[in-house]
């Protein structure tokens, strides 16, 4: 907002990141732009709060920010590719309904319709985080339940990972719910 309405400067503040526009999830690096007295306000709660970024992580992320930037389409390809498989597979998913994710790098998928079922040994799988613990266990697919970002009974799906992996999983998905009665 500031690039385009100067007049703004003292008034916006701009927060942003580089986990999904360069692909750096997991580097846990973000940055703030604004009026001088709220970044140090904001520093201050950060600092208190959270150990800051390593300096590794923060010339990565200079040289995402400042570097060549004509990868970002490549990975954009990558990451719809991606996407678009996961969604061909989740359709085969018996009980898990979904929106198709306009951006970001998971499939947010409900597992309401396994809420209930039974597994092949008989426990009841009765929340988000049932039903993600009997992918790992019993599949050996890691999911994140909605249940922390208090959204149940969806699970977090993500895709940022090579097809061979993203088929493999999404199998496995396709099995468990298969299996539950």
């Amino acid at each position: 907002m500031a690039a385009v309405a100067p007049d703004l400067c003292e008034r916006a503040l701009t927060v942003n990141g580089v986990s999904k526009a360069d692909a750096m999830t997991g580097w846990r690096v973000g940055y703030g732009a604004g009026p001088l007295a709220l970044i140090k306000a904001m520093n201050l709660i950060q600092g208190q709060t959270s150990s800051h970024t390593s300096s590794v992580s923060q010339y990565a992320a200079l040289e995402a920010l400042s570097g060549r930037r004509d990868h970002i389409k490549e990975f954009a390809r990558a990451f719809l590719e991606r996407r678009d498989l996961v969604i061909a597979k989740l359709n085969q998913a018996k009980g898990l309904a979904y929106r198709v994710p306009d951006g970001a790098f998971y499939v947010f998928p409900s597992s309401a319709g396994v809420i209930g079922k039974r597994t092949r040994d008989g426990k009841i799988i009765e929340t988000d985080s049932d039903f993600a613990m009997y992918l790992l266990d019993a599949f050996a697919v890691a999911v994140v339940p909605g249940s922390g970002f208090m959204a149940s009974p969806y699970i977090r799906i993500s895709y940022a990972s090579s097809l061979q992996d993203l088929t493999r999983a999404c199998d496995r998905i396709i099995a468990a719910c298969a299996s539950l009665s």
